[in-house]
């Protein structure tokens, strides 16, 4: 499996990007997580794989969680320090019931908030669901220099928010995030404690 660094180049502008991104994708669901099923339905997770996918991106990794703040963190911190995975989403959780927990537990694991992105992604909302968008609690950061990104379980918000924003600004990201390890040794658990 090729590295970060396999896939480090520049863009037009001389900007540091890594493509083709590996993604790492955690449903949220304690419905899902709880079934009986042994491929229990994602179609969150299949449109974030879809939208990856139909630019050139790899999925490495998908895991199923259930609406527990330990467990999502837990999800979400496994795969940040895995150096070939470039980026993390969520998908589910973000709302503003009592179990809505992702962006709790994966913000915590953040050394640096991305604030544009859930400003960028409720205006987009906005268009779609009028102002119900302002229950959108999608949060994005850099957790273990690897962008992690928030969404909600919905397919039309995974897909918004993937084709809109995250997979044309992802590849840049993981480059700019990375750039201070590029050259040097691959990162472990022991140097990320997300605490």
């Amino acid at each position: 499996m090729s590295t970060p660094a396999d896939r480090r180049t520049t863009d037009d502008d001389g900007h540091d990007v890594i493509d083709p991104l590996h993604v790492g994708i955690v449903t949220v669901s304690s419905s899902r997580a709880a079934s009986d099923e042994p491929d229990p339905d994602d179609p969150g997770g299949d449109t974030i794989q879809e939208c990856f996918e139909a630019k050139g991106h790899e999925v490495q990794v998908r895991e199923l969680v259930r609406d527990d703040y330990a467990a999502i963190r837990t999800a979400v911190r496994s795969l940040v320090v895995q150096p070939e995975i470039d980026v993390v989403l969520t998908t589910g959780g973000t709302g503003v019931t009592a179990d809505d927990v992702s962006p709790d537990a994966a913000s915590a694991l953040f050394e640096r908030d991305l604030p544009g992105f859930g400003e960028l992604f409720r205006s987009l909302s906005w268009d779609e669901v009028g102002t119900r968008a302002m229950a959108s609690r999608a949060t994005a950061g850099i957790a273990a220099d690897t962008p992690v990104f928030c969404l909600p379980g919905s397919t039309n918000a995974c897909r918004t928010a993937c084709e809109q924003l995250i997979v044309p600004e992802a590849p840049h990201l993981a480059g700019l995030a990375t750039k201070h390890r590029a050259g040097t040794g691959t990162q472990t658990l022991a140097d990320f404690d997300g605490e």
